[in-house]
């Protein structure tokens, strides 16, 4: 029984940080993406070397915080994870919630388990056009996996789905 989307399918990259993983916060943020409904389509730990996250966070290079951010991005490895679903660059923000740690809503990843601007658990995609981008700076194609997830006529309305 395939349940394809009518709706927008997006994909979306999520990088549990260096924090994350030191406070063994990993499948605290997994679950949260699978409760929202959102299906998981590529997981992998990896380290992150210096070529990578200059060109992940190029808008950031010539600043001064750079070198803090990436020696705290290598300080271990990290979970990239793509998660697909209807509208999914916006669901996944909602769910890590706003990058000022602080100033996230409860109930959001960051506004439950983060008080920090870079030590805030997560990095969540921020536009389509970027997910595209970062989905395939940290995955191969033989990477993510394409499936039907059985309780989307759970989570998903009929007119949302074939």
């Amino acid at each position: 029984m395939s349940l394809n989307m009518k709706g927008i399918k997006e994909k979306s990259l999520v990088i549990v940080k260096p924090d994350g993983i030191q406070r063994g916060l990993i499948g605290e943020v997994i679950g949260r993406f699978e409760k929202k409904g959102l299906k998981i389509v590529g997981l992998k730990m990896m380290s992150l070397d210096e070529a990578i996250l200059r060109e992940h966070y190029a808008h950031h290079v010539a600043k001064p915080f750079f070198k803090g951010l990436a020696d705290f991005m290598q300080s271990s490895p990290v979970i990239v994870l793509c998660i697909e679903g209807l509208n999914v660059v916006n669901a996944v923000r909602l769910v890590c919630g706003v990058t000022k740690a602080y100033e996230a809503d409860p109930g959001s990843i960051r506004g439950d388990l983060a008080m920090s601007t870079a030590c805030n658990v997560v990095h969540a995609s921020d536009s389509v056009e970027n997910a595209e981008k970062e989905i395939k700076r940290f995955f191969k194609d033989d990477d993510l996996f394409d499936y039907d997830k059985a309780e989307y006529m759970h989570v998903y309305a009929e007119d949302e789905r074939v």
